[in-house]
C-alpha cells in the first residue's frame, strides 16, 4: 500500500488552479483512472465545448490537456519513491456526443531499487464508434506474499521481488447505442522471481516457499497469454467520473499454449457499476459489484485478489476494497461490492477554487475462495475509509484523490491516486 506525501497533493493543487482555464457553465465533476470529471450539469449532446486555450492545453479548440504530474510515495517495503508523470485528457471530437478520452504515462523508482514504467489509456474515437482501452507497464517489484485463500495470516508476510511485464489491450466497436463488443489480449511476464529465506518477522521460512498451495513451477520465470470476447453496455455520462449511468462490463480469456501461456486456464469476469445523483449532482452515489472466476491452472499473481490493484485494467481501472493491501488475499474465485458517496463541500465558495473540493466516504466487502461453492460469510473481509478530492481538470472531470483506507488484514495507509476508484 503506498503511503503519499502531503507535499505532492498541494503541489498539484496550486499547479491546477494557476494554469487551468474555469469549467464552461455547463460542464461537469471531475475523476478517473488517468481520466475525467468537473462541476455542474451535463452539456447537451451535440453542443460543442470551447474554452480559452491555455498551458498545457493542445488542439485547435483547445479540447485536449496535456499535463506534468509529479508522483512522490512512501510504503514501507520499498521506502521512499519518486518520479514523473504526464496526463492527456479530453475529447477527440468537437462535441459531447463522444465522451472523454484519457492516457497517463507515469515512471517512478523508489530508494530500495524499485521501479515502474507505465503507460494507461482510455480512448472513445470521434461518435464513439470505436473503444480502446488498455496498458503497456513494466514492474520492478517488491511485495509481500501472504498465500492463497481466505484464512492467511499477518504471520505468514513474507517479502517477494520480481519483474512483472504486462500488455493488456482491448478494442471494441460499438454495436448499438451505448452497447459495445469486442476483443481483449492480456499478456504478463514475470522474472528474476526472488525471496529472503525468512518471513518478515524473522520466525519462520518465507511462506512463498512454505505455502502447500504455491507450487515449485510457479516460483519460476512464467509467461501467461490470453485472448477472449468482451462486452460492454455502458450509459454513463462521462465513464470515469459518472454523476449517472450504468456499467456491465462481461468477458472471458481464454490462457493457452497455443498463445505462449505457460499455463492453461480460463478468467471470466462480471462488472457492474451504478451511479446516481442523491437529490442534486452535490452528491453522488457509486457502487460496484465485481466478480472473477477461474477454471484451470492459475498461478499465483493470476489469481483473483482483493484489495488496491498494480495494473488496474486487469479490473477496468477499478482498485477493489481500498483500505486492504495489494492482493492480500487471493483466490481461483473472487467477489466483491463496494459503494461510495461523493459530496461537493463548498459549491457557493465565493473563492473558486474552494469550489473544486469534494469529500467521499466508501466501503466495501469481499470474499476469496478456492472453489465457487465454497464461499463462507464468515470469511468476508472488510474495508473503508474517507477521502478528499481536487478537480485537477474541471472540463473533464479529473480529480485528485487523498484517501486514509483500512481493512481486514492490513494497517490503515493513505493513498493518494489521479481518478476515483471506479
Amino acid at each position: 500500500m503506498r503511503f503519499s506525501l502531503a507535499a505532492l497533493v498541494f503541489s498539484g493543487l496550486s499547479f491546477t488552479a494557476a494554469a487551468q482555464p474555469a469549467a464552461p457553465p455547463d460542464s461537469v465533476y471531475t475523476t478517473p483512472p488517468a481520466a475525467p470529471r468537473s462541476v455542474g450539469l451535463a452539456p447537451m449532446a451535440g453542443q460543442q465545448v470551447r474554452s480559452t486555450k491555455s498551458f498545457g492545453q493542445l488542439g485547435k479548440n483547445g479540447n485536449l490537456s496535456l499535463l506534468p504530474i509529479p508522483v512522490l510515495f512512501y510504503q514501507a517495503e520499498t521506502g521512499f519513491g519518486y518520479g514523473l508523470g504526464a496526463l492527456l485528457s479530453g475529447r477527440f471530437s468537437s462535441d459531447t456526443l463522444t465522451r472523454p478520452s484519457n492516457a497517463r504515462l507515469q515512471y517512478w523508482t523508489t530508494t530500495e531499487g524499485q521501479s515502474l514504467i507505465q503507460l494507461v489509456h482510455s480512448v472513445y474515437t470521434p461518435g464513439e464508434k470505436f473503444y480502446l482501452n488498455g496498458e503497456i507497464s513494466a514492474y520492478d517489484i517488491l511485495l509481500y506474499y501472504y498465500g492463497k485463500g481466505p484464512g492467511t495470516t499477518s504471520a505468514n508476510e513474507s517479502e517477494t521481488d520480481y519483474k512483472l511485464f504486462i500488455i493488456n489491450q482491448r478494442l471494441q466497436k460499438q454495436i448499438a447505442p451505448k452497447l459495445f463488443f469486442g476483443a481483449l489480449y492480456r499478456f504478463t511476464n514475470i522474472t528474476g522471481v526472488s525471496a529472503p529465506a525468512k518471513t518478515t518477522d524473522g520466525n519462520s521460512t518465507n511462506f512463498f516457499y512454505n505455502d502447500s498451495r504455491m507450487t515449485e513451477r510457479e516460483r519460476q520465470n512464467t509467461k501467461i497469454s490470453g485472448l477472449g470476447p468482451v462486452l460492454t453496455y455502458d450509459t454513463r455520462d462521462v465513464p470515469l467520473a459518472a454523476f449517472s449511468g450504468n456499467l456491465l462490463d462481461v468477458s472471458a480469456t481464454f490462457n493457452g499454449t497455443g498463445l505462449g501461456s505457460d499455463y492453461r486456464f480460463t478468467r471470466y469476469q462480471v462488472d457492474a457499476r451504478h451511479f446516481q445523483p442523491l437529490g442534486s449532482n452535490r452528491t453522488i452515489l457509486a457502487a460496484q459489484f465485481l466478480g472473477q472466476f477461474h477454471t484451470g491452472d492459475v498461478p499465483f499473481r493470476e489469481l483473483a485478489g482483493i484489495g488496491a490493484n498494480l495494473g488496474g485494467t486487469l479490473y477496468n481501472n477499478a482498485n477493489l476494497l481500498r483500505g486492504i493491501y495489494e492482493q492480500r488475499y487471493r483466490d481461483r474465485q473472487m467477489i466483491m461490492f463496494q459503494a461510495e458517496i461523493r459530496h461537493k463541500l463548498f459549491p457557493n465558495a465565493n473563492i473558486s477554487w474552494l469550489k473544486r473540493f469534494d469529500g467521499a466516504v466508501f466501503g466495501g466487502v469481499g470474499n476469496v475462495n478456492q472453489y465457487i461453492d465454497k464461499f463462507n460469510l464468515s470469511d468476508t473481509k472488510y474495508a473503508g475509509g474517507a477521502g478528499i478530492r481536487f478537480n485537477f481538470i474541471r472540463r473533464d472531470r479529473v480529480n485528485l484523490r487523498l484517501d486514509y483506507a483500512g481493512g481486514t488484514g492490513s494497517k490503515p495507509g493513505i493513498l493518494f491516486a489521479i481518478g476515483e476508484a471506479f
